[in-house]
């Protein structure tokens, strides 16, 4: 019996041992993840612990979103390819908001559809320099939203990936993508306001001149960021 009782006392100093390494671990494991104040690789369970202003990968998050990140690709008004690879990086504060929005637009039958998010300052500088106009482009001297991690160029989709008409293209650099341009179709009214209204409801404020720009309402306070995410 004392035989017994021995064994047993082994055993559970054993398990407590082995739980403590685990929680050890896994603690190591989400500090290592933080470089550059953003995550990378991490898992689900790490999202309550980490700061609101930490950049993460929308996709860590969330599978209901639908992408055409056009500055990882040349089909943009730069016509150059000038991410190495099609991420989505934000604060954690504003992807809590995004999927917030885009929550309620699914409940209606569409989604949100994302051409840009997170933007490095250097990027932000070779855009200044093709279209030195801060109605479009901000000047990388006072930094973008973009370049904080608070904004988000989107337009919306039916649950098929079909595009809802609004009116310009994306990038369009003209007055008809400002939302008070009123030479519009009913249709194009329509879906603009869905958009806009529903983005302000959740946190969001628009850029006169380009419907597809969203910025969180306190998204300027933080800083310039400039790295570049890992694309392995």
């Amino acid at each position: 019996m004392l035989i017994l009782k021995q064994i047993l006392v082994i055993f559970f100093i054993s398990l407590t041992f082995l739980s403590c390494k685990s929680g050890d671990y896994r603690s190591s494991k989400s500090i290592l993840a933080l470089k550059n104040n953003y995550l990378k690789g991490t898992t689900m369970a790490y999202f309550d612990k980490i700061d609101d202003t930490t950049f993460v990968n929308l996709k860590d998050l969330s599978t209901d979103f639908f992408y055409d990140m056009k500055y990882a690709t040349t089909d943009n008004f730069l016509k150059n390819k000038v991410y190495d690879c099609a991420k989505c990086y934000l604060r954690f504060k504003t992807i809590k908001k995004l999927i917030e929005a885009n929550t309620a637009f699914r409940k209606n039958g569409y989604s949100i559809k994302i051409f840009d998010c997170y933007r490095p300052l250097d990027i932000q500088k070779k855009m200044w320099k093709l279209v030195p106009n801060a109605d479009y482009v901000a000047d990388p001297k006072r930094g973008s939203v973009h370049n904080r991690g608070g904004a988000v160029d989107i337009t919306l989709v039916d649950l098929s990936g079909k595009e809802l008409d609004m009116g310009t293209k994306f990038d369009f650099f003209g007055i008809e993508a400002s939302h008070n341009f009123q030479n519009l179709s009913d249709e194009v009214k329509k879906n603009r306001t869905l958009l806009k209204e529903t983005m302000l409801q959740y946190n969001f404020k628009i850029f006169e001149s380009e419907w597809w720009h969203y910025n969180l309402t306190d998204g300027q306070q933080d800083k310039i960021a400039n790295f570049k995410w890992d694309c392995n």
